[in-house]
């Protein structure tokens, strides 16, 4: 089956894979170099500055997210209709990409797979109803809308080899992710105050009224805020992390960061809100709480936790090798399902 052409549709909101934030592009960047090293044949649809050994076809130049000058609606359509316009090419398009390129997958005889890394708001449901016989995976068991036609759950994978295990950490508690209410940073600030401990914030500010109001009269020498940070970045807050605190305040989808940080060795409280009691293994890869005094108590237990086993999970079920090879068996029940069709 590895000699099939793919085509794997990125965002174009940030660089594939991106320089600091983008987890839809990490995994992107993540399926296209991991089918490429099996032997498959790949081209990445993304923006014009990504790096990939897949091959890289672009009408955009620059992520829209980083680069002002781009309308992002302009942007993306150009995008999709750039990938499916050229489907005849491929046996199958690997959709990223949301509910906007369903509406294009009538108009194609090429399979399309859509990985669906989550359900931004219910005004959208209506384009996925209307398209629910098409080909779905979801990246969480927790994560999926009734009525559509899953395929598999396939977990997020990462490459361990950008996160290297910390055999010890320091006191440090970090948070990495979007500054943004869903994300829960002032709850992380509250678990920092009642504990005493230091804590880190990492990461893009998406929301400024909840930064104003809820993160930024907070920041002193006990609690900073260090901007956004790339992998090398995230290494050295993990060098001296105690624990990360992800209190997210709605269920979580999957959360790359949950999976890089255990890969580092760094034991995670999390808030047991969806995906997070598929990523983390309660007692041994960290502790999954339903309040903050649950986080405050749960950072005293943090000693109890095996940094190694934390990293040994995350090669055996979040790695790039065990995603691909998920979506390989994806792929070819969609392969047979299509031939069946035919006959």
């Amino acid at each position: 089956m590895r000699h099939k052409r793919v085509a794997v549709l990125s965002p174009v909101a940030w660089r594939t894979p991106p320089r600091q934030y983008g987890a839809w592009e990490t995994v992107a960047s993540n399926i296209a170099e991991g089918l490429v090293a099996r032997g498959w044949d790949v081209t990445l649809f993304a923006t014009g500055d990504s790096v990939t050994r897949a091959h890289l076809h672009a009408v955009i130049d620059r992520g829209y997210e980083e680069d002002s000058a781009v309308d992002p609606k302009v942007a993306e359509y150009l995008h999709i209709s750039e990938a499916f316009e050229r489907a005849a090419e491929f046996d199958l398009i690997h959709s990223h990409y949301d509910f906007m390129a369903l509406s294009y997958t009538r108009l194609v005889r090429t399979p399309v797979l859509t990985t669906i890394h989550g359900f931004s708001s219910a005004q959208i449901m209506p384009v996925y109803q209307k398209y629910r016989d098409g080909y779905f995976a979801s990246i969480s068991d927790s994560d999926r809308a009734p009525g559509l036609n899953y395929l598999a759950t396939v977990y997020n994978g990462i490459d361990l080899n950008l996160y290297p295990l910390q055999e010890s950490g320091g006191d440090d508690l970090i948070f990495l992710g979007r500054i943004h209410p869903d994300k829960g940073v002032h709850l992380a600030i509250e678990v920092a105050r009642l504990s005493g401990l230091p804590l880190l914030i990492a990461g893009i500010i998406q929301d400024e009224a909840y930064f104003r109001e809820r993160v930024k009269p907070f920041l002193d020498d006990q609690i900073r805020y260090v901007g956004p940070v790339d992998v090398e970045g995230k290494n050295e807050l993990f060098a001296h992390a105690r624990a990360l605190l992800h209190l997210n305040t709605i269920p979580e989808r999957f959360g790359l960061v949950l999976a890089e940080a255990n890969a580092a060795g760094v034991p995670v409280i999390a808030m047991d809100l969806g995906s997070c009691r598929e990523v983390i293994e309660d007692g041994q890869t960290g502790f999954l709480v339903a309040s903050v005094p649950e986080a405050v108590r749960a950072l005293d237990r943090i000693p109890e936790i095996d940094r190694a086993a934390c990293r040994q999970r995350v090669q055996e079920r979040f790695s790039i090798e065990t995603m691909v090879e998920a979506y390989e068996r994806v792929y070819c029940k969609i392969f047979d399902l299509e031939a069946n069709k035919r006959s």
